[in-house]
């Protein structure tokens, strides 16, 4: 029997230029007394967690600042972040300030504060035991300094397993925040490589989950079973389909000029929307070829980021198959596929592919992500980013890691097929 049910929920939302100055307020209604702030070095230089602290302790509160998030989470720096957060404990509530990296983070101090067990245990299966949590969370506010993840608005927490240098998650509905406050304004410092970034990753969120296997093709499921990824569904629709709309029309003016409040608003309620969309429709073959691009990094360092150790940003590692991943799909349902190319259409000539004429509906929108792609300063393939042939019988093995993630993909997806896309993405254009 097919499923006849879907689920759909979503943080408290607060949006708008200087939202993040009302934190202390927000925190207030919960009757807190003591809140901690985690963020990354980055973030923390340019003031936001201070001034943000400053603005909850005037509500009385004691807050404290952890400022030692990784830019793109491992288990070890998560694991560092939760013993801080133990011995310093208890806390009232939590507040993240930064992209993705930070809201994940602080997700995880959040359940390893509240439940008994350790982060493997709670990491998805086949990597981690898959356990769920037993015991509520504190309120968690995340203020996204970023334009991407979508993380203030999802069940996800993201992280590399270094050992197996593959990347994973946690995924439970207890992990979403209780409130996202997301501020335009924090946003005008990103660097362009880090928008760029970004940017494809609120486009792969929209794209996937509009492109994911419906939720009435899987099989019925009893209350308990139902999980946070439920497949697309009418109410996830309209998100994505609202933040392809507003991304067509403002990542590339974005990523040309970071100061266009504007474009920087437009993107903000873009990546809002896609992670409303995504997090209850689910994602499917571009993420799940990200993350063993991104935790099998090679000596890659992308413009814009930290210095030092080697890394493949989540989006770019989202971005890099996604044309053939979608070109993949096409057949599941091309209507949609093409729907989506006419969503964003505006952004690009559709008309053209590599300076030929289109003649293949298949190809129309991996044309327009291709030309995306190159606009804002993408790599030219998962070669520009330093894999090569050799390297793709073990992305394989890490996508098929991500049995989460391949079960929403609206066409079944082998060993081979995930190597051909591999392969074919190479080098785009």
């Amino acid at each position: 029997m097919h499923e006849t049910v879907f689920t759909y929920g979503a943080p408290q939302l607060k949006f708008g230029a200087g939202a993040a100055d009302e934190v202390g307020h927000d925190l207030s209604q919960y009757g807190c007394l003591r809140v901690l702030v985690v963020t990354d070095p980055g973030v923390a230089a340019t003031g936001a967690p201070d001034r943000i602290a400053e603005g909850i302790r005037r509500y009385g509160m004691d807050v404290r600042i952890f400022a030692g998030v990784h830019v793109e989470p491992t288990d070890a720096s998560l694991r560092e972040a939760i013993e801080v957060a133990r011995a310093d404990g208890p806390w009232d509530a939590f507040v993240a300030v930064g992209g993705g990296s930070s809201i994940d983070t602080a997700k995880a101090v959040n359940l390893l504060t509240t439940n008994p067990g350790e982060l493997m245990d709670y990491v998805n299966a086949p990597v981690g035991g898959g356990r769920a949590p037993s015991e509520p969370l504190r309120p968690l506010v995340a203020v996204p300094t970023t334009t991407g993840t979508g993380s203030e608005s999802t069940t996800i927490c993201v992280l590399d397993v270094l050992h197996l240098k593959v990347k994973t998650g946690i995924s439970h509905a207890r992990l979403r925040p209780s409130l996202a406050i997301v501020d335009p304004l924090l946003t005008m410092t990103q660097p362009p490589e880090v928008t760029a970034a970004c940017g494809m990753d609120i486009l792969c969120h929209a794209l996937e989950s509009w492109t994911a296997k419906p939720y009435t093709a899987f099989e019925r499921k009893q209350p308990e079973q139902r999980v946070p990824y439920c497949g697309a569904n009418p109410v996830a629709d309209m998100w994505a389909e609202r933040a392809l709309r507003l991304l067509a029309g403002s990542l590339r003016a974005a990523v040309r000029d970071g100061s266009d409040v504007q474009a920087r608003t437009d993107l903000a309620m873009a990546a809002t929307f896609a992670g409303m969309g995504f997090g209850n429709a689910g994602v499917h073959l571009p993420h799940a070829n990200a993350y063993p691009i991104a935790g099998g990094v090679h000596d890659f360092h992308p413009d814009g980021y930290p210095d030092g150790e080697p890394l493949v940003p989540h989006g770019m590692a989202v971005a890099l198959t996604a044309p053939e991943a979608l070109r993949f799909t096409f057949p599941a349902d091309p209507e949609r596929h093409l729907a989506a190319a006419d969503l964003l259409a505006p952004a690009v000539d559709p008309g053209t592919a590599n300076g030929s004429t289109v003649d293949d509906p298949a190809e129309r929108l991996p044309s327009i992500l291709r030309g995306l792609m190159r606009d804002i300063g993408i790599p030219n393939g998962i070669g520009a980013v330093g894999y090569r042939d050799a390297d793709i019988e073990s992305l394989v093995q890490g996508t098929m890691r991500q049995q989460r993630l391949l079960a929403t993909a609206p066409r079944a997806a082998s060993e081979e097929d995930v190597a051909g896309i591999f392969r074919r993405s190479l080098e785009l254009w």
